[in-house]
């Protein structure tokens, strides 16, 4: 581990772990209950560590608190079987489900901005993580969809920083 992440643990503890926001729904013609193709849906997830900040908050008569805040987005999609051809995905997405979790820690010193940036991007998943895969459980029973297993861990996978 290097000094920059370690500098940022050090500096961070726990405070919440909390739903932004969510968005679930079925295609016009997909009954997941009675659809005998379920079973042949492809199955894609999603999961990006989107921005992050730092929050500082006063309350008359107490100490200021900052808070470290991580924004995630995550999400199953799934999707007719066959192709694309190559030229994007042009497959119909018969079910989703997605959402933005944040991880929000409170900071004892501000540890830099890079600090911040490396546990974002390596850490906050590890405390998001277990939430989601409960989350994603409860909503695809509720939707009459096959449950999706999602390992006990994942990390997030970024494209971009900032």
């Amino acid at each position: 581990m290097n000094d920059t992440l370690q500098k940022a643990i050090d500096s961070l503890l726990i405070n919440d772990i909390y739903l932004r926001s969510t968005e679930s729904s079925l295609s016009e013609e997909f009954e997941p209950k009675y659809d005998t193709s379920i079973g042949h849906l492809e199955v894609q997830f999603r999961h990006v560590v989107t921005h992050w900040s730092v929050l500082a908050l006063e309350q008359e008569g107490e100490d200021p608190v900052s808070l470290f805040r991580v924004f995630v987005d995550l999400g199953v999609r799934w999707l007719e079987p066959g192709t694309d051809g190559g030229n994007g995905d042009e497959r119909r997405i018969k079910a989703r489900i997605e959402a933005t979790m944040i991880a929000e820690y409170r900071m004892s010193e501000d540890p830099g901005k890079e600090s911040l940036k490396e546990f974002a991007l390596r850490n906050a998943s590890y405390h998001i993580w277990p939430y989601w895969r409960e989350y994603l459980m409860g909503q695809c029973l509720r939707m009459n969809l096959p449950k999706v297993i999602l390992p006990a861990v994942q990390f997030a996978q970024n494209r971009a920083t900032e």
